[in-house]
């Protein structure tokens, strides 16, 4: 199995390379994999008090925010190195002020993590989610460097929790893991029932992000004007199956106003839009001296705001439902309005929270949104009852950072 997950490994590197002409992410990819070892020379050896945080990708990275930024404030002794695995995350926070270092992480080939290791000394290290690098894990093992799981969530289907030999050799990888910090209790019980009691259920350290976002919104007079009086749907990070759901509902529905703000802004997605819109749209960037009262929807093409808007909103739809999994619900959430999206949401522990608890709704098609809509946007009562819902489960989940800053350090 060890020679397999070597092989496997090399033939991805070569893969990427193989497609980078071709291929855009695979190149940047390519590209900062031919660069890693340049720029961490650069720095390392040096500071030997170092903490590598490591994310897949942009989701992972809000997950690891607060845990970098708490500790940076709580313990400013220490250097942070913050690495990604996939384009998408470092190319758009490869500037992020509160880590000292950011680069992709090397692909675990043996070589590479004695390389790394050697070169940046970690003196802890924190994998964030679905991370688990063999390699890199009993690297650090041996080393006697701790590994901590962050915001880590556990499910039966995972090979870690099946039978034969394939899953107790990747089961093996969990074995160099300090402690898990889990999301909820069903993943605190998968790894009881393996033998593992180094785990703590924590929750979701988003809950602390979006906390912060929130107080921190932006006032958008712009989005306040074009509201006005009525009621307004927010549809964020929206694809174009979303897209097409919602123009179907607003045909049969011209009271509502709707903001859309879709996952890609590039001008070629944002004319495919506005061509979908019967009557027009307004775009946010153009919409400064536009008659914004008597327009009923306003694009968002442009990124950063989207937090900020949500806090406008009467009800939010989360797009991304009909792909490969919805995008950041608790954005939303946070500002106490209910929420849509569609059907594929059930790896995400905080939608499935929220749709047991009524505060949140999955939609499939044109009818079952129109019902929705019409529901939640006709009665004030409803909207209250979910506002104090959202409220309450927010409060609950808040904490998750502080309480892996205390076991961790101490403190």
């Amino acid at each position: 199995m060890n020679t397999l997950y070597q092989l496997g490994i090399s033939l991805y590197r070569i893969m990427a390379g193989l497609l980078a002409p071709f291929n855009t992410k695979a190149a940047l990819f390519h590209r900062g994999q031919k660069e890693v070892f340049n720029y961490l020379g650069g720095f390392f050896p040096g500071s030997n008090k170092v903490i590598w945080v490591h994310c897949a990708s942009l989701g992972e990275f809000e997950q690891g925010r607060p845990l970098i930024e708490l500790m940076r404030k709580q313990h400013p002794e220490y250097k942070v190195l913050l690495t990604f695995f996939s384009p998408s995350g470092y190319e758009v926070r490869k500037n992020y002020e509160q880590a000292d270092y950011i680069c992709y992480l090397p692909v675990d080939t043996k070589a590479n993590v004695k390389r790394f290791l050697d070169l940046v000394k970690p003196e802890m290290a924190f994998f964030v989610k679905y991370e688990f690098w063999k390699n890199y894990f009993e690297e650090l093992s041996d080393r006697s460097v701790p590994v901590y799981l962050v915001s880590a969530i556990f499910r039966p289907s995972q090979l870690f929790f099946k039978k034969g030999l394939r899953a107790n050799w990747y089961r093996k990888v969990l074995q160099s893991v300090t402690h898990f910090f889990v999301q909820n209790k069903q993943s605190g019980d998968l790894l009881g029932q393996f033998g593992f009691s180094n785990y703590t259920i924590t929750g979701d350290t988003r809950f602390d992000r979006v906390a912060e976002i929130a107080g921190s919104r932006k006032e958008l007079p712009l989005v306040e004007q074009f509201k006005g009086d009525a009621r307004l749907l927010v549809v964020g990070s929206s694809w174009q199956p979303d897209e097409e759901l919602l123009v179907e509902y607003m045909t049969g529905n011209k009271q509502v106003k709707v903001v859309f703000a879709p996952h890609e802004v590039k001008d070629s997605n944002i004319k495919r839009l506005m061509n979908l819109i019967p009557g027009g749209a307004i775009r946010y960037t153009q919409a400064e001296g536009a008659d914004l009262e008597k327009s009923r929807v306003l694009i968002v093409d442009c990124m950063g705001v989207l937090s900020s808007v949500y806090r406008y909103a009467d009800v939010a739809y989360i797009g991304g439902g009909f792909g490969v999994g919805i995008h950041n619900t608790l954005e939303a959430a946070i500002y106490n309005i209910p929420v849509l999206f569609g059907p594929n949401y059930l790896r995400f522990q905080e939608a499935v929270e929220l749709v047991n608890r009524g505060l949140a709704f999955p939609v499939d098609r044109p009818e079952v949104v129109r019902l929705k809509l019409e529901e939640l946007m006709s009665q004030p009562e409803l909207l209250s009852k979910i506002a104090d819902g959202c409220r309450r489960f927010m409060e609950e989940n808040l904490g998750a950072t502080q309480q892996i800053m205390q076991k961790v350090f101490n403190n």
